[in-house]
């Protein structure tokens, strides 16, 4: 039971590293514009994050390869490997970038709550202490102890929308009946992409422990998830209870009134600590990643002291405070945040899905089955639709025109003959 327990333990660091202030921005956001009507969206990202982190350990634990290893000694040396190393390298990094500056602005707004000061100045505070943090290892204890407060809060949403006394059917009917309600197509996007983080999968895969079996790994990765999932949709049903325009005060408004005037000072401490413990988080995958896809040999400049290490997470960084310095809204930016990481899901879940697949990394007998590759097809399927969808719903915007729901069909389509390509590929390596 004690090892089941210290399993659990190691694997929250995911579910950890999903609840942040994207989290709770987009799925509050959610429930406050739409009520019940999006918890689907959590509900299919919460399996999606289960099924493609499971692949990812599984990888790492059977091939004793990280994912971007993998890639990188698939790849490398091909005539088109560089486009490959780009395309990942690029999302990683867009994307880390991206999250970062939502981590950064989540911050410094949690400060806000319980400082009235200039945001700005909180964002480049934040982001030296983030620097300090990576230069020097010893003080990300300090982001750990951080993460515990996040796990809290969660269970501060969970007990808040407990006490609301959220209507059950409506909330079934919501969690498993798809709709898309006019203009929320972002804010789609934007909850898959907070949940299934795609540095996340470079992440797990890294982390992953080898001692563990695959039957270990998996039900300690199942609870930690679910768990995760489930604080994710208890943020949503509070959300429901904000009233008028969403914001942070209003949602520290909803929760006071039903835990006390102190639930607005815990709500800005546990903001700041989700989005500060995230800033150190995002900017060290990007640079794991990449250390995993560009190292050929064991040289120093890619070691957690060397050169294009430090270059490759203070990129990452300076984006964040870059774009988090220049007064964007916290909630539209958090929100576009998401959704960029949206779109670049379906890249990184092909590449795993291809990796998870190929019997010289894992063997016949540890590769996906063909039901498992069904469901990762479903997975890759909606992905896709819903990032392609997302850029044609920007594009037809862009160029004054009406989007019609008839192309939400065509793009269906489009997107399935996309996943059955793929899938084609994984089942003839069986």
């Amino acid at each position: 039971m004690k090892k089941k327990l210290l399993n659990i333990l190691f694997w929250s660091v995911i579910s950890a590293a999903f609840i942040g202030p994207g989290t709770i921005t987009t799925a509050a956001k959610a429930g406050a514009s739409y009520g019940y009507s999006l918890l689907w969206t959590l509900v299919f990202s919460t399996i999606a994050c289960l099924v493609l982190q499971e692949a990812a350990a599984r990888l790492s634990i059977v091939s004793n390869k990280s994912l971007g290893k993998a890639i990188a000694d698939k790849y490398r040396g091909k005539s088109w490997g560089w486009l490959i190393f780009a395309l990942v390298i690029g999302a990683i990094i867009l994307g880390s970038a991206a999250y970062e500056t939502g981590n950064l602005i989540g911050a410094s707004s949690g400060l806000i709550i319980i400082f009235s000061s200039d945001p700005r100045i909180w964002v480049v505070i934040i982001s030296v202490v983030a620097a300090s943090a990576l230069l020097f290892p010893g003080l990300q204890i300090l982001a750990r102890m951080l993460g515990f407060l996040v796990v809290v809060m969660g269970l501060a949403f969970l007990l808040t929308a407990i006490l609301l006394k959220p209507d059950f059917p409506r909330i079934l009917q919501g969690a498993f009946l798809p709709s898309f309600p006019d203009g929320s197509n972002l804010l789609i996007l934007g909850l898959v992409g907070t949940t299934v983080v795609p540095y996340n999968l470079f992440l797990g895969s890294g982390l992953a422990d080898k001692s563990q079996s695959i039957k270990e790994m998996r039900f300690s990765l199942a609870v930690a998830i679910i768990l995760g999932g489930i604080i994710s949709m208890a943020v949503l049903v509070v959300g429901t209870s904000v009233q008028g325009e969403f914001s942070f005060p209003a949602l520290g408004d909803a929760l006071s009134s039903k835990l006390g005037l102190w639930a607005v000072w815990f709500f800005g401490i546990g903001l700041f600590a989700a989005g500060f413990s995230s800033a150190i988080t995002a900017p060290l995958a990007s640079a794991l990643t990449a250390r995993d896809l560009f190292q050929k040999e064991n040289n120093s400049i890619w070691k957690s002291r060397g050169r294009y290490f430090i270059i490759t997470w203070g990129l990452v960084l300076l984006a964040g405070l870059v774009f988090g310095s220049i007064g964007l809204k916290p909630v539209p930016a958090i929100i576009a945040a998401q959704a960029l990481n949206g779109l670049i899901l379906p890249f990184i879940s092909i590449f795993l899905w291809l990796a998870i697949n190929d019997p010289d990394l894992m063997g016949r007998q540890n590769a996906n089955s063909t039901g498992a590759n069904i469901m990762f097809g479903f997975i890759v399927w909606i992905a896709t639709l819903l990032g392609i969808q997302n850029l044609a719903n920007a594009l037809m915007k862009a160029l004054s025109f009406e989007y019609q729901g008839s192309l939400t069909a065509v793009l269906a389509i489009l997107a399935f003959l996309i996943t059955l390509f793929f899938f084609s590929r994984v089942q003839k390596k069986k």
